[in-house]
């Protein structure tokens, strides 16, 4: 792991909690005092552009670019990715592709968009090739969405010195990508995803398909670069940013995937203090949204942008209306379940904090000096909280967490002292007592202490009366032995008291005949439709680490459908890894038949099972 220098970046430090600062001043003047409501940009520590978000089993996951700070051309060396449950709270997932995976491209990490297909997730981007100079598109493959992602040709997969790559998988299988700048192009992928039948087609570019540019012969068209293209209610869009300099978005739709295609008109006006604008279309949890950037930082301009979100809903003839960029970005999808372990890199706002790769797995957040702040939006807690836990770890002397709702000067419901641990990535636990988080609040962990950096934090978690009733498997921890427990097909359980994560013992299942056999309990009378839940599960396997993961088998009305509760693998401690996921269940008519159930990728190995929780 690459340790960065903690005593070289505090200007750049300095202008980042600035960043956060104004931003919060902003929205303050126009709300409660003391209370900040803003959530775009989506990102406060670093800057961020070309979103291209995803929805996979529950979860948004956004691939953005990174503009390095204070450039003033489009620097870009890396890919970042974030995931959230509820549009507000956003998860740091690193940097897990950028420019040394392709071994033959020496610059520009720009605008690229993952595509899942296959079980395994591809990243087409735009690099610059070394032995010509010329831009063409790579293809990035991992089997989960957060990475890391691998060079899958070892070569270029097209190019003709044009950008902005977006893959499109239409109804019939066929798979297609665009991308172009200045001319609009598409291939038909194969169903292997890395390869493509028949030649690159342009696209017309005709004023009737993408509007009228004014003044500009060799360009008549509105079309500049970066194509989205997908599918709704059997029309095809195709959104695009529109007549450089300052670009706004437009689109264009068409009965069939390459067109012909008509001008709709302006999706987001010229604004944001960018140049450039791009943007990504979803539907997530019956809503719509529309990203794009801009450059809402300070310091924020057209090399260094920003990405944010808004909800916007169709016109009944299916057209887009007019998005104004806000700052106060996407309402919240349900809440925040704070008695299950929340990564300290799951943000909605952050002041003066950035992120790197934790010794334990993932990502934690560091840098953390006096006054520092990280807000979660919507925490939801019950009937109460009683007690506050944090992974730390420390170089110095420590400091203190402050536990505090609604905003950084908010009531205190808690105080957690943090010692000094020995290093930076030597961890421990520090647990305070609270009192008086009730109900739904905005959570701010508020940093206090001395000068210079004060500690790490990796994950924190509450307990108490609001959410002890909320696991809705029986016999989580495995201290009763397999009560509670069946299997997914075949195997054997039985109580493992060598070997266990916690407690005096673990779940042991051996004799699995495929990879989708695994401990399980029947969930039907305990689900609520369109409710999130949050999944952890300790998993351990006979040959090291597993390709494990929780699934939620749904049957209703004669169907059933299988629902991936851990998309991501979390920590790696003393051979457990903690899966951990989370997402929204929803089904049409009778529900008749839930199954909780840890199965594996692939293999038959035997498992270990405890500490699972799916509340």
């Amino acid at each position: 792991m690459k340790v960065k220098d903690r005593t070289t970046t505090r200007a750049t430090r300095r202008a980042r909690r600035a960043i956060a600062w104004l931003a919060s001043m902003a929205c303050l003047l126009a709300l409660i005092p003391g209370t900040a409501k803003a959530d775009n940009p989506i990102v406060q520590n670093i800057y961020t552009a070309d979103p291209a978000p995803m929805v996979h089993n529950g979860r948004v996951y956004l691939y953005t670019g990174h503009d390095e700070d204070g450039s003033t051309y489009f620097t870009m060396r890396e890919w970042r990715v974030y995931s959230s449950a509820d549009m507000v709270n956003w998860t740091d997932h690193g940097s897990p592709m950028n420019l040394a995976t392709f071994a033959w491209a020496d610059a520009n990490a720009w605008a690229g968009q993952v595509v899942p297909r296959n079980g395994k997730f591809y990243w087409y981007v735009p690099v610059r090739q070394r032995s010509n100079g010329q831009m063409v598109i790579g293809v990035g493959v991992a089997d989960s969405p957060t990475g890391p992602f691998r060079d899958a040709l070892g070569r270029p997969l097209v190019g003709n010195n044009e950008i902005d790559p977006h893959a499109f998988i239409d109804d019939d299988g066929q798979a297609y990508l665009y991308w172009g700048n200045p001319g609009l192009w598409y291939v038909k992928l194969n169903p292997d995803m890395i390869s493509f039948s028949g030649s690159a087609t342009r696209i017309p570019l005709t004023t009737a398909g993408f509007g009228i540019r004014n003044g500009n012969a060799s360009r008549p068209t509105l079309y500049e670069e970066g194509p989205w293209v997908f599918k709704r209610n059997g029309l095809y869009y195709n959104v695009f940013a529109a007549e450089c300099c300052s670009e706004f978005i437009a689109y264009s739709t068409a009965t069939g995937p390459t067109g012909p295609w008509t001008y709709r008109g302006t999706i987001m006006p010229r604004q944001g203090a960018s140049f450039t604008n791009h943007a990504g279309v979803i539907d997530f949890q019956g809503g719509s949204y529309f990203f794009y950037h801009n450059g809402a930082l300070p310091g924020g301009g057209g090399y260094t942008r920003s990405v944010a979100v808004e909800k916007f809903s169709y016109t009944s003839n299916g057209l887009f209306p007019t998005i104004t960029m806000t700052n106060t970005g996407a309402p919240q999808v349900g809440t925040l379940n704070p008695y299950v372990r929340q990564e300290a890199e799951t943000i909605a706002w952050g002041s003066g904090i950035e992120t790197e790769a934790s010794t334990e797995g993932g990502m934690n957040v560091g840098w953390i000096e006096n006054g520092d702040y990280i807000k979660v939006k919507g925490v939801a807690f019950g009937a109460g909280a009683t007690a506050f836990s944090a992974r730390v770890a420390s170089a110095t002397s420590g400091g203190r967490i402050e536990v505090r709702l609604d905003s950084a000067n908010g009531p205190t419901v808690g105080t957690c002292t943090v010692g000094g641990t020995g290093g930076w990535q030597t961890w421990s636990t520090t647990t305070c007592a609270v009192s008086g988080a009730t109900g739904t609040h905005d959570l701010y962990l508020r940093f206090a202490g001395g000068s210079g950096n004060l500690f790490n934090i990796n994950w924190w978690q509450f307990s108490g009366t609001g959410g002890s009733a909320a696991n809705l498997l029986t016999n989580g921890d495995v201290e009763n032995g397999t009560t509670g427990w069946g299997v997914h097909g075949s195997g054997t359980l039985a109580r493992n008291t060598t070997v266990a994560h916690g407690g005096s013992g673990s779940l042991s299942i051996t004799g699995r005949t495929g990879a989708w056999n695994g401990p399980s309990q029947d969930v039907t009378a305990r689900l609520t439709n369109g409710k999130s839940y949050t999944t952890n599960v300790w998993v351990r396997a006979q040959s090291g680490t597993p390709s494990a993961k929780a699934t939620l088998s749904l049957t209703a009305n004669g169907t059933t459908n299988y629902l991936q509760l851990t998309p991501a693998v979390g920590v790696n401690v003393n051979g457990w890894t903690l899966l951990t996921g989370s997402t929204t269940v929803s089904w049409s008519g009778t529900l008749t038949s839930a199954a909780f159930y840890v199965e594996t990728a692939e293999g038959t190995d035997s498992l270990l099972v405890d500490d699972a929780s799916f509340q």
